[in-house]
C-alpha cells in the first residue's frame, strides 16, 4: 500500500513530509517562551491552569523567558544543528497562551522572531477564547507575510472533560474561535490529548472524528503524561484515574488516524515530558518505539489515515 502523502513507509500525513514538500528542505521548529500567562491562571476565567499543566505552561522544552526572543532563538537553533546540519526554521511560541496580550505586546515578540535569518513561518499556540478582533486582524496581516499556523488547544470535544481538567472554556467557544481563524484563511492546528481522566477510547476517537469534520490544516495527537507538582499528579497518586498502556494508546491512535482526512497534516502522534519531571507513563520516554509500534500496527491492519472515511 502506498499512502498518497508519503515518501516512505508512513501511512499518515506527517509534518516532516508536509514541510519538505512545501519548502524543499528540513524545517526545524524553534520552541520559544515569551512569558505570557493564561486566562485560567490569572483569574480571568479560573485559577491554577489546566490540571495537567506544569509551571511552564506546556512549554517544558521551550526557551527561557528571562532571555530575549532572539537569544532564545539562537540558543535553540545552535542546539538543533548538532542533530541536523542544515535547514530552515519556524519559531513556535509554545508556552501558555500566546495571543493573551495587547497587539503591541505580541508584535514585540513575534516580529523579532520573524526577522531571523532563514525563518519560513511562524507557529503560535493559544486558546480559542483568546482571539479578540484586533488580534485576529494582526494574525491576518502575519498570514499575508509568512506561513502562519495557529495551534488551538482543544484537548477534547467533551465539556465534562473540560470541566474536570479546569479547561475553562467550552467546545462551542472553541468552534467560535476556530471559525474566526478559518474565515480569515489562517491555518489552524488542533491539539487533542488522549488518556484524559474519565474518557473512554471511543470518546477519544470521536473527538478526532469531530475535529476531522472541521477539516483543519493540522492536528496534534498528544499522549497524556503526568508531571510532578501538578494538580493531576495529586489526582493520579490518589488513584482517581489510570494511565494508558502503550498497546492501548497505539490502538487509539490508529483508530483516530482512520477518521481524520488524509489531507490533514499530523504534526505529532505522542507526547513526552522531561525525564526528571515525568511521573508516567514511563514508556512514553521511548518516543521512537511508540512511533514504530504505530507504523507496525497500521501495516498489520492494512489501514491508513482517512480509511474509515472512504466507507461512508
Amino acid at each position: 500500500m502506498s499512502f498518497i502523502y508519503s515518501d516512505d513507509n508512513k501511512r499518515y500525513h506527517t509534518w516532516n513530509y508536509h514541510l519538505r514538500h512545501r519548502f524543499g528542505c528540513k524545517v526545524m521548529k524553534i520552541a520559544l517562551n515569551a512569558g505570557f500567562t493564561c486566562p485560567n491562571i490569572d483569574g480571568t476565567k479560573g485559577y491554577g491552569g489546566c490540571t495537567y499543566c506544569s509551571g511552564s505552561g506546556s512549554g517544558d522544552f521551550a526557551g527561557n523567558p528571562e532571555e530575549s526572543i532572539v537569544r532564545q532563538f539562537e540558543g535553540i537553533k545552535d542546539a538543533m544543528h548538532s542533530k541536523w546540519k542544515q535547514g530552515k526554521y519556524m519559531p513556535y511560541f509554545q508556552a501558555h497562551t500566546n495571543t493573551y496580550a495587547d497587539v503591541d505586546v505580541l508584535k514585540k515578540y513575534y516580529e523579532p522572531a520573524l526577522r531571523q535569518r532563514d525563518v519560513v513561518g511562524l507557529s503560535i499556540a493559544t486558546r480559542a477564547d483568546c482571539l479578540p478582533d484586533d488580534v485576529l486582524d494582526y494574525l491576518s496581516e502575519l498570514n499575508d507575510r509568512t506561513y502562519l499556523i495557529v495551534v488551538l488547544g482543544l484537548q477534547s470535544i467533551y465539556d465534562e472533560t473540560g470541566e474536570r481538567i479546569n479547561r475553562c472554556h467550552t467546545f462551542d467557544e472553541f468552534l467560535s474561535g476556530y471559525n474566526k481563524l478559518k474565515e480569515r484563511g489562517i491555518n489552524v492546528c488542533v491539539h487533542l490529548i488522549d488518556g484524559l481522566p474519565g474518557e473512554t477510547p471511543e470518546m477519544m476517537v470521536r473527538s478526532a472524528e469531530v475535529v476531522g469534520e472541521l477539516e483543519p490544516h493540522c492536528v496534534k495527537l498528544h499522549l497524556l503524561h503526568i508531571l510532578k507538582d501538578t494538580v493531576m499528579a495529586k489526582q493520579y497518586e490518589e488513584g482517581q484515574f489510570r494511565l494508558l498502556e502503550r498497546d492501548e494508546y497505539v490502538d487509539i491512535i490508529v483508530r483516530q488516524l482512520e477518521v481524520l482526512p488524509p489531507e490533514t497534516v499530523i504534526q505529532r502522534l505522542t507526547g513526552d515530558g522531561g525525564r526528571e519531571s515525568l511521573i508516567g507513563p514511563m514508556w512514553s520516554l521511548k518516543k521512537f518505539e511508540v512511533l514504530n509500534a504505530i507504523d507496525k500496527e497500521m501495516e498489520k491492519r492494512d489501514t491508513w489515515q482517512g480509511k474509515a472515511l472512504t466507507k461512508k
